[in-house]
């Protein structure tokens, strides 16, 4: 991580929260992990203050918790928590692919088509990172496409708590085969401007996430530690 060292002072703490949020996102840093901020500067090969300004700005989006005298961890979920927040942002995406279908323009539609295609040409090496990677940025395409920027502040304000879980969600082999396929069908739609049927497909698409992360939670699968119910 030399390169590190090369980057503007001014914006040292964004690349390092991209750095840090990367390793929660894949799992390097696991739920209720605490971050050590002695491990991390030496490993990132920086001094404490960008780290702690990092620290502060994922703790802002919901991905890191910060704890009086314990200092910063890596955020739980309840099931509940879970199920709440993936109820919030399946009617979030589903009326940005509502909005999409009807404000797309042809330039917007197919650059969402390069990315479904180098998507999926990572789906069939079984490159997870480079997927979601892909899978994101779709995501966010489709929200810039409906153009409504309460909506997009809104939705990334919601979905940064779930990136983490959306990763996850695609261990299971034939439930990330589903999720493919339904990214398939989104682009169809959104060429075919269906509001209403996009609106469906993206909520549906959301809610099989939601019940995929679930399902590991309840198995022990998922992996780091999770919030039992209150």
């Amino acid at each position: 991580m030399a390169d590190i060292l090369s980057i503007p002072r001014q914006v040292l703490h964004q690349e390092v929260a991209v750095r840090l949020r990367q390793r929660i996102v894949e799992g390097g840093l696991a739920p209720g992990a605490k971050l050590n901020e002695r491990e991390l500067s030496e490993q990132l090969r920086i001094s404490r203050t960008p780290l702690r300004e990092a620290i502060r700005m994922l703790a802002a989006e919901g991905l890191v918790e910060l704890l009086h005298n314990r200092g910063a961890v890596v955020a739980q979920m309840s099931e509940q928590d879970v199920a709440d927040t993936f109820e919030v942002i399946a009617g979030l995406e589903g009326q940005s692919g509502a909005l999409a279908a009807e404000r797309i323009t042809d330039a917007q539609l197919q650059e969402i088509r390069a990315l479904h295609y180098e998507m999926l040409a990572a789906f069939t090496r079984r490159d997870l990172p480079t997927y979601y990677r892909l899978n994101a940025l779709i995501h966010a395409h489709i929200n810039a496409a409906a153009a409504n920027r309460v909506l997009t502040q809104t939705w990334a304000t919601v979905n940064a708590r779930l990136q983490a879980l959306r990763f996850r969600s695609n261990f299971d082999e034939a439930k990330w085969t589903r999720a493919m396929d339904e990214h398939g069908r989104m682009v169809d739609l959104l060429a075919a401007r269906d509001a209403d049927g996009l609106r469906t497909l993206m909520a549906t698409h959301l809610h099989h996430k939601r019940d995929a992360v679930l399902e590991l939670m309840r198995s022990g699968r998922l992996g780091g530690t999770w919030k039992a119910e209150a």
